[in-house]
């Protein structure tokens, strides 16, 4: 749950950078990790922040485990995640003949890279992006199959890149924006 990079700790933090600290911390607390004392603690600290340095040290141990994973084994029919979702760092995909939707227009970002492993036969993958998002399919091995993004250039204000890898067979992976 490591939502800012500490490779630049002098580097000014923006507001987008504080909201992200601030959801991951009431996600732990939502998850038992911290308590109301210690959450409000830590908000106080991430709100007055000023440097990516102050920030990385409210979540330093509040890393994910290495099961950090949301697996989705979809065989036929449909499979949304929309609304208020937390983003894990990987996600592991399997669709067979079926339609998934990932919607990130509304999701708690706590990693800046998300690692997408497909394996998809004869299925659709929407993508719903939110601003800030970049999606790199070079990782994919398509067999008769489509991939149709709008996000290949690096955004101004990256929030998250989207790491797309593994197998299309008769399937296709398509960005959409978000409806307004």
């Amino acid at each position: 749950m490591l939502p800012i990079s500490d490779d630049l700790p002098d580097l000014r933090a923006s507001h987008g950078d504080r909201d992200r600290v601030v959801d991951a911390l009431r996600i732990a607390a939502g998850d038992g990790r911290l308590d109301a004392e210690e959450l409000d603690t830590r908000l106080e600290r991430a709100l007055a922040a000023r440097t990516l340095g102050d920030l990385a040290g409210l979540t330093a141990d509040l890393a994910p485990a290495a099961d950090d994973v949301l697996v989705i084994d979809q065989g036929g029919g449909k499979y949304v995640k929309e609304g208020r979702w937390r983003v894990p760092a990987r996600i592991k995909l399997r669709a067979r003949h079926g339609r998934v939707t990932l919607d990130f227009t509304r999701a708690v970002i706590t990693a800046s890279v998300l690692r997408v492993d497909a394996e998809m036969v004869h299925s659709k993958l929407f993508i719903v992006s939110s601003p800030g998002t970049v999606i790199n399919a070079d990782g994919l091995i398509r067999t008769y199959s489509k991939v149709k993004l709008h996000s290949r250039d690096a955004a101004a204000d990256l929030l998250l890149h989207i790491e797309l890898v593994g197998t299309l067979v008769h399937a296709k992976v398509i960005e959409q924006r978000p409806r307004r």
